[in-house]
């Protein structure tokens, strides 16, 4: 079978057993020599669908997931979706309810909606870091992917300033190369000439498939939005059918918020694999 036909499988398939072990025996032997250190199926099947099954590429993917734990506290420390209400009940982040045509979640930022005076751009990300946590948790998710839309309608020079080239390769390392998600499309709207600089930090450190699926839409998003989502899947205030946008960001906080034991229980865990006992680990 290849990774495709892999990916569509259930989580409890007797055939993808062997991948599973295959890549616990792996992570084990790298991070824990002792043998001490555990990961549950559910946690590692995320990163073996993130890469198609790939053993040695979800290997990497695990080892930096664990490697940026450590070495970044102050994006993983805290994933409290109370530490960044304000921001929240701003309207400025939502996962759409329908998902794409491929079956791929549909996540939605508000850029204007962040005012850099009351929010950093580390506060910021966490938003994006607690999204992420709780979808790839879902097994369509894992198998179809995001995809992004950035709508960078007020951004400025605040904005701008908040970012620097060791912050844009942290980010974009943890979602590119630390977390199990597969990114299908980047969509940027209302783009303006404040961003270019910062666009211009972040390319450097996108693989090339990332960067051949960022699409700029300028402010003739309604037109051009079309060719990648239908109109039942994306609010009306972006030429869709589906849901209020504000609707859609209440829905989404209060996903959060229901979620919030979960979020603090990963960002406390030593691994971030809260099906594994607190207990069962032992440090080296």
């Amino acid at each position: 079978m290849n990774g495709s036909q892999l990916n569509d499988l259930p989580d409890d398939s007797e055939v993808l057993r062997p991948y599973i072990s295959a890549l616990r025996q792996r992570a084990r032997s790298q991070l824990h020599p002792a043998g001490t250190l555990d990961f549950s199926d559910a946690f590692l099947i995320r990163f073996l669908r993130a890469r198609d099954f790939d053993v040695e590429l979800a290997l990497k993917l695990v080892l930096n997931h664990q490697r940026w734990r450590r070495d970044s506290p102050e994006i993983s420390g805290c994933l409290s979706p109370r530490s960044v209400l304000g921001l929240l009940n701003n309207s400025y982040h939502a996962v759409l309810p329908q998902r794409d045509h491929a079956g791929s979640r549909v996540l939605l930022y508000r850029i204007g909606q962040w005012n850099p005076k009351d929010w950093s751009a580390f506060q910021v990300f966490r938003v994006s870091l607690m999204t992420s946590e709780i979808i790839c948790t879902e097994t369509e998710t894992q198998q179809r992917g995001l995809k992004v839309i950035f709508d960078l309608a007020g951004w400025s020079l605040g904005h701008a300033l908040q970012f620097n080239p060791s912050l844009a390769k942290k980010i974009s390392s943890v979602l590119q190369d630390s977390f199990p998600l597969k990114v299908r499309g980047i969509h940027l709207l209302n783009e303006p000439r404040f961003f270019r600089p910062v666009f211009a930090m972040l390319r450097p450190f996108l693989p090339e498939k990332i960067k051949q699926r960022i699409h700029m839409h300028g402010a003739d998003y309604c037109n051009t939005l079309s060719d990648f989502f239908s109109p039942s899947v994306l609010p009306p205030e972006y030429g869709g059918e589906g849901p209020a946008l504000e609707d859609a960001c209440q829905e989404w906080t209060n996903q959060l918020l229901q979620s919030e034991r979960l979020l603090n229980q990963i960002a406390d865990h030593p691994t971030g694999d809260i099906a594994i006992n607190p207990g069962s680990f032992v440090s080296a």
